[in-house]
Formats: structure tokens, C-alpha cells, sequence
């Protein structure tokens, strides 16, 4: 069953929002690189709509993007059907990911200011309690909010709107689910603020590329563990 987040559904009049198929994209192509839809299965255009309360409309114009994008493809009198998307697929998108996420943490580390590390301190700490709480809504906000304020501090607004072009693909919603991730996480961001309180930008560069790079291997073991690439025969 497709988990439905709650930005697109019981919202009134948002079928009228001009970014509505961006929603419906993100939703997609998180079902996808979660592992929820897999190759070769049909997105059926009424059935997507049902679930996330809205008209056929903005769905097809997010499965078009998404086909530009190449997650799915769209077959003649049949519709849209998940495309093939394999290990070195997803490795390659964190690996991306990772790179430029390590830039913005050195340059974040040279020029963050002494509010921002309050603010990263306290993400932080907000991240732990709700991790004890088991609420994963919060703990994956704290999260978001934890890399946003650092890319931010790194004064690069160009690279950080590359980051996003990139991060856009990776299943934020459904981290918290993945087992391992929460537990890595937390201990990853300290060892990056480590880094940060003591300007280090080498040091952080390296804590965060191995953050990014940790979270993309344990969502490859997440979909090894689903069955989601068959094994050469």
C-alpha cells in the first residue's frame, strides 16, 4: 500500500497549486528509490490520483517529469511502468550527493557563525529526544532541517541549489523506516559538528561525505533486504 505524505493529502484547494505536480513527482520517485514500486510495475494514473486526493492531471504531468528523468517509462496504450533502476544506480546518486554535501560542509566550517552551531546543537538534541520517542515525522524534519542550516552557513548558493537538484531523489520520508539509519545518523552529525565547532574544514568534508555515503549504503541494504534486485540466475 502506498504511504500518502501528509503535504499532499487533506489540504483544500490544492489541486489548484501551480506546484502540485512537483509534490506528486517527489512522492513518485520516493515510492520508487524506496522501494515501495518496483521495475516493471504500472503507476496507474487514477489509482496514484485516488490516493493522494487530487485529479488525474497534475499526476501525469509528474509521471512526464519523472520520465524525462528517466524512473519511468511510458508504454504505448498502456500506460507509465517503473523503469530498471540498479545498485550502481542508486551508489551513483549518493555518491554525487555525497561530494558536493562535503564541499558545502568545509566552506561551512570556515564560515559558520556561533547562532548557527547553537542551532545545529539544538536540531540535534531535538533529533535524539524524538528518536527515544520513536516519532519518526520529527526526527526525519530534524534532520532536514539539521543539513539545511549547514549548506545554508556555507554561503554557496549555487552549489547548495545543485545539492537540492540532487538530494531531490533520495526517499527523505522514508529514512526513518530504514533500519540503521537513525542510530547512524545521529552519530554522524556529531562527529560533523565536531568538526564544525573546531573550523576544521578538512575534517568535515570527509565526516560528511561519509555521512552521505553511509546513508546511501544502508538504503541499499534496505532494498537488497525487500528482494528488490533478483539475483543473477
Amino acid at each position: 500500500m502506498m504511504a500518502v505524505p501528509r503535504e499532499i493529502v487533506g489540504t483544500a484547494g490544492l489541486g489548484r497549486r501551480p506546484q502540485l505536480s512537483d509534490e506528486v513527482a517527489t512522492y513518485i520517485r520516493e515510492l520508487i528509490m524506496s522501494g515501495q514500486v518496483r521495475q516493471g510495475e504500472f503507476l496507474r494514473l487514477e489509482k496514484v490520483a485516488s490516493d493522494l486526493g487530487i485529479s488525474a492531471t497534475p499526476v501525469r504531468e509528474a509521471l512526464l517529469s519523472l520520465r524525462g528523468e528517466g524512473f519511468v517509462h511510458l508504454e504505448p496504450r498502456r500506460g507509465f511502468v517503473v523503469a530498471s533502476l540498479s545498485r550502481q544506480d542508486v551508489e551513483d546518486l549518493f555518491f554525487v550527493q555525497a561530494s558536493i554535501a562535503a564541499e558545502l560542509a568545509a566552506r561551512s566550517a570556515e564560515r559558520i557563525s556561533p547562532g548557527d552551531l547553537d542551532e545545529l546543537e539544538g536540531l540535534q538534541e531535538g533529533m535524539a529526544k524524538a528518536a527515544e520517542g520513536n516519532d519518526v515525522d520529527a526526527i526525519e524534519d530534524h534532520n532536514h532541517r539539521f543539513h539545511r542550516v549547514l549548506n545554508v552557513a556555507a554561503d554557496s548558493p549555487k552549489l547548495t541549489w545543485m545539492l537540492g537538484t540532487v538530494v531531490r531523489y533520495a526517499p527523505r520520508r522514508f529514512y526513518g523506516t530504514i533500519q540503521g539509519w537513525i542510530e547512524a545518523s545521529l552519530e554522524d552529525h556529531r562527529i560533523i559538528l565536531a568538526a564544525l565547532r573546531a573550523k576544521d574544514a578538512d575534517a568535515a568534508r570527509k565526516a560528511m561525505h561519509e555521512h552521505i555515503v553511509h546513508a546511501g549504503d544502508l538504503l541499499v541494504s534496505h532494498l537488497e533486504d525487500q528482494g528488490f534486485w533478483r539475483k543473477a540466475s
